[in-house]
């Protein structure tokens, strides 16, 4: 293994408490579907909907049960019994009819859809290999690619490998053992993680969905579980992300930094799933030619 690689097997062993339901990661009570169904209709207005506000108070947030239902053309029963996992072979009809009573597009969805399949026992995923090896040709990748700041991450975004820059764009990650080097647990919990992006939680909201996404296939992941329960324990702005339940998964885009040892920096970065690999995924990082955000940039890259 070269002076880049770095293994992570592993989460820091702190478990969480909460259970698999406040996870949203495991098979407690109900199913993945009836857990973002409620997230999301949580989260849509009477307004929003095109229904009357009405008289009272409402100790509902967003929809109430029996409007969802109602402006999906289904029976409270039946939408009650989806909610809470006692149905669970919904028909594509009505997962379309509820996505745009919910106001879902796009990757969302999407999302709901492929719960639906998962609760069905339509579709299965195979689940991710737990090895994190990184091959030599990866490795030799990420040197090649040198000056531009790029990484390998696992799966659940545990640090596998980096070039020289890639590991000075995230000052602080790498003084942790291995099996703590995790992406999402480094802008929570490490406190130059807490500062490093503008905006920070514009930017960091977007690793969560990333997450939350990952998290409705991996029901049975340990790692995955114990990754969310720490952070559910020790971060109260990771709970308040992570109970939104955006899903969205990364693709690439641009992230500003504030970086304690470069300066103020915007990089655009692409975001490539390496095949065969159970879901590593390795992230490049570039300035345009000749800007400000490339010297910056550069500046990441040790003295020859």
């Amino acid at each position: 293994m070269t002076d880049s690689t770095a293994s992570a097997t592993g989460t820091t062993g702190a478990t969480s408490t909460t259970g698999a339901t406040s996870t949203g990661t495991g098979t407690g009570t109900g199913t993945e579907l009836g857990r973002y169904l409620r997230a999301r209709r949580a989260r849509v207005t009477p307004a929003e909907a095109g229904l009357p506000a009405g008289a009272g108070i409402r100790r509902t947030p967003g929809l109430r049960r029996e409007e969802l239902a109602t402006l999906a053309g289904v029976s409270v029963d039946y939408y009650t019994r989806m909610e809470r996992g006692r149905e669970s072979n919904p028909s594509p009809a009505v997962i379309d009819a509820l996505a745009r009573a919910l106001r879902l597009t796009g990757e969302a969805h999407d999302r709901l859809r492929d719960l639906a399949e998962l609760a069905s026992g339509r579709l299965t995923e195979p689940h991710p290999t737990a090895d994190h090896t990184v091959r030599d040709s990866t490795l030799r990748t990420l040197e090649a690619l040198a000056p531009l700041p790029a990484y390998v991450v696992s799966r659940h975004s545990y640090m596998l490998a980096a070039n020289a820059p890639g590991k000075a764009l995230l000052p602080g990650l790498w003084e942790w053992p291995a099996e703590q080097r995790n992406v999402l647990r480094y802008l929570f919990l490490h406190p130059v993680g807490r500062v490093l992006y503008r905006p920070w939680e514009e930017t960091v909201a977007k690793s969560v969905s990333h997450l939350r996404a990952i998290g409705g296939t991996d029901t049975d992941s340990p790692q995955l579980t114990n990754l969310v329960g720490e952070l559910l324990l020790k971060s109260p702005d990771f709970a308040r992300i992570w109970e939104r339940y955006d899903v969205s998964e990364r693709g690439g885009g641009t992230k500003s930094f504030e970086h304690p040892k470069v300066g103020a920096m915007t990089l655009t970065y692409e975001v490539m799933t390496l095949a065969r690999t159970g879901g590593q995924r390795m992230v490049v990082y570039q300035a345009p030619q000749g800007t400000p955000d490339e010297a910056a940039m550069l500046r990441l890259s040790p003295p020859r």
